[in-house]
């Protein structure tokens, strides 16, 4: 014992191999990707194309952001989008018929938090799959939308709104103000989930339910919170989406957004199976997967095209993760409390 404890001293820091895992798998493949890009593709280096590159991508990482924090406890939000959409098109709506700002932020984020709380509560009590309840969910608050909410698809941002619309445009020292809001929110979850114990609390669900329930932690409040965290941050999401392109076009739900979301959490290593990953993981998630949009977009690849390599990425990410992260079905059960 005492011949290994002093052979262990003994061994060199140089001699310590680097481990490179799929955080910074990712991130070299984004360097690599990007050189291509710059050399082999014209305007890829533009500075209007590098603008409108970071708006993109900001918005895509916020809505990352969001969908981490439910992954990591074990979850997924299909409904972000809807989310994203149509209380964001509510504040818009409210704004410009006369309503106050803070009237219509209200009215907004309150409906985006009654659907974090109905996702959380089918998923923590009725305990239905969050695959299944936030899909019905998404849906239902799309179709309300569309249907009984908003006289036209595409809601015009109103000039009541402008004291804040300065989230999704202009910039600061050179930076885009949508990359400093991706900025803000990812201190925001970073430190949730890092330095206050529900942030803790969720690791502790995500990787080991039953664990976390005999230990004392509120399993399924702490769930609730989880998607109204998402839900709140879709909202965010959406207002600088509107504020840089002037509208919300409440027909987004029906694109496959939703999908680039999963694939930069996936992709950027926070396994499905919970209690892994971090901000880290979004972000270099969010900077591949940006990169490829805007590249393929560049070459003019058709819509279609566009969504099988998206589907093919995808594919390979969720086969990846289910090999890195294999998810132990002897704890996959929900906590109770």
């Amino acid at each position: 014992m005492i011949a290994s404890a002093t052979a262990a001293m003994g061994k060199s820091p140089a001699r310590k191999s680097i481990k490179f895992d799929q955080q910074i798998i990712v991130f070299l493949l984004f360097v690599a990707t990007f050189m291509v890009f710059s050399v082999f593709l014209p305007g890829f280096l533009s500075m209007g194309n590098i603008l409108a590159m970071m708006r993109s991508v900001s918005v895509l990482g916020i809505l990352g952001l969001g969908m981490a924090v439910v992954v990591i406890g074990r979850g997924v939000d299909l409904s972000m989008i809807a989310v994203l959409a149509v209380p964001t098109a509510l504040i818009l709506t409210l704004s410009g018929n006369g309503y106050g700002i803070a009237v219509a932020l209200t009215g907004g984020f309150a409906l985006a938090i009654a659907v974090g709380l109905l996702n959380g509560a089918l998923v923590a009590y009725a305990e239905i799959p969050s695959l299944f309840a936030t899909l019905a969910t998404g849906i239902g608050l799309a179709g309300l939308g569309q249907s009984g909410l908003f006289q036209y698809d595409i809601v015009p941002w109103p000039t009541s709104l402008d004291p804040i619309g300065w989230v999704g445009r202009g910039t600061l020292a050179g930076i885009p103000h949508v990359v400093l809001a991706f900025v803000v929110v990812a201190i925001c979850v970073s430190l949730f989930l890092r330095r206050l114990k529900l942030g803790l609390f969720t690791y502790a669900i995500g990787d080991n339910p039953s664990a976390a329930r005999t230990t004392g932690i509120a399993v399924r409040p702490i769930m609730v919170l989880q998607y109204v965290i998402a839900a709140v941050i879709a909202v965010v999401a959406g207002l600088v989406m509107a504020s840089s392109s002037n509208n919300m076009d409440t027909r987004i739900f029906n694109l496959t957004l939703i999908y680039d979301v999963i694939l930069v959490v996936v992709l950027g290593g926070i396994g499905l199976s919970g209690g892994r990953g971090g901000v880290l993981n979004v972000i270099v998630g969010t900077l591949l997967i940006g990169t490829i949009i805007n590249g393929m977009t560049i070459m003019n690849m058709s819509y279609e095209v566009q969504n099988l390599i998206k589907g093919m990425v995808l594919l390979v990410a969720l086969s990846l993760d289910s090999i890195l992260n294999p998810r132990n079905e002897e704890t996959a059960q929900q906590g109770d409390i």
